[in-house]
């Protein structure tokens, strides 16, 4: 009975976990793309990471600013002293003068003035934490984008699927048509050979469909931050809805608003300011101290203080300071190439995303004229075959055709949306 203790205290440890997958989604929740945008900006790993970087960040700032309070220290000390002696009785002499010694003290310790040091320390690590902000808004964007393609990634497999079932149906139909023919002596064998062919081709063709979804559902779960999710439905919002920019609006709104880049500035600011802090470590430093002192052989312990200032001026530091400003210097332009180089990505992103966009818009009505197209062939190549004065490859082909052109249609849907949400991500918005 004793060992399914331990195996029950780790089930109650995990409970409240388990009870949080479930609680996260509903078995057979209905989930529309902001429900899962909501689902992994709270569970996404990638999130959490960003958040504890921000609040390491945050910390340091208040490291920098703790050399503006004064600093505290107390200390005390027992030693059990016997001196040596030169004489001949040596060791009676010294086991005669033994004694305790008890020592205490309190000091402390104020920094009057260091020529801005401290400010500028503060303000790197101000900048420091303004950039890791930037970057959690960037993470939580790419977050986004992932969970959207990934979204509409399912819902293109779903109609994919359909796709397939719809042409296993209409070969099934065909293959039955061809057996009838053949049994009445109209069709030859070939015929209803060739309609089996066709059918076990798009049973296969569906298979491959079927395990299509299963993958984009799972890299849904996985864009969650909840890869063992239970079983849902997503609203198909999968249609093409007009989005209206010119190149230009979206290369202003992306560097008004990409994180990316915000965080680039903000650390070329920092780099900026720590040049200023290497500087100062030429200048002196003025420091106060004072301190409480307790000393003696008994109790009560002798008192005493003392108080003053103290000037500290660096002569000569190995050039530490000269290789630090230069370091420092070397630093602020990596960042500015940074800067420069992300900008630069940042202006063919926006171009790509906005090309891709139109170029989806305009392949939209082209693949709904031509889906129109494949079924009024289909019928046509039917009613032949209905009629006897068709045959079976024309039937195939033209059931081929449909399926191309209905994935043709998907296709171009999903590549609007993946355009749509890719264009705002290069902008930084939603």
């Amino acid at each position: 009975m004793k060992a399914f203790i331990p195996v029950i205290f780790i089930l109650l440890l995990l409970i409240p976990f388990m009870a949080d997958a479930e609680d996260i989604i509903k078995q057979g929740e209905v989930l529309g793309i902001e429900r899962c945008i909501e689902i992994a900006l709270k569970r996404h790993p990638g999130i959490t990471s960003a958040e504890h970087a921000v609040n390491v960040n945050r910390s340091r700032v208040g490291e920098a600013k703790a050399d503006y309070y004064p600093q505290i220290d107390g200390a005390s000390g027992y030693s059990r002293i016997s001196p040596a002696s030169d004489t001949d009785n040596s060791l009676s002499s010294g086991a005669a003068n033994s004694h305790d010694q008890y020592t205490g003290s309190v000091t402390l310790k104020q920094n009057i003035y260091d020529f801005g040091k401290t400010a500028e320390q503060v303000q790197v690590r101000n900048l420091d934490l303004d950039s890791s902000r930037s970057d959690l808004r960037n993470v939580s964007g790419q977050t986004v984008l992932n969970v959207r393609n990934a979204y509409y990634g399912v819902l293109k497999a779903v109609r994919d699927s359909d796709v397939a079932e719809e042409a296993v149906k209409q070969f099934q139909q065909h293959l039955e048509q061809a057996k009838g023919f053949y049994e009445v002596g109209t069709k030859p064998k070939f015929d209803v050979t060739k309609a089996d062919v066709d059918l076990s081709n798009s049973r296969l063709a569906l298979i491959k469909a079927k395990n299509a979804l299963r993958l984009a559902i799972a890299t849904l779960n996985n864009a969650l931050g909840v890869p063992d999710a239970p079983e849902y439905t997503l609203e198909d919002n999968l249609s093409a809805e007009a989005y209206g920019i010119t190149f230009e609006e979206a290369i202003g709104r992306a560097y008004e608003n990409r994180p990316d880049l915000e965080s680039a500035i903000f650390k070329k600011q920092a780099a900026e300011r720590s040049v200023i802090l290497a500087e100062k470590g030429h200048y002196p430093k003025l420091n106060g101290n004072a301190s409480y002192n307790w000393t003696g052989e008994d109790l009560p312990l002798n008192e005493g203080w003392n108080a003053g200032v103290s000037l500290s001026i660096p002569i000569f530091t190995g050039f530490l300071t000269t290789h630090q400003v230069e370091g420092s210097k070397a630093t602020l332009k990596v960042q500015s190439a940074n800067e420069e180089l992300l900008r630069q990505s940042v202006f063919l992103e926006v171009q790509q995303a906005w090309l891709k966009l139109t170029e989806a818009g305009e392949s939209i009505p082209a693949a709904e004229l031509i889906v129109r197209q494949a079924e009024e062939n289909l019928e046509l190549a039917n009613g032949r075959y209905s009629a006897g004065v068709g045959n079976p490859v024309e039937v195939t082909d033209a059931q081929v055709s449909l399926s191309s052109a209905k994935t043709s249609y998907i296709q171009a849907l999903y590549d609007y949306k993946i355009a749509h949400a890719s264009l705002e991500k290069a902008m930084g918005v939603r």
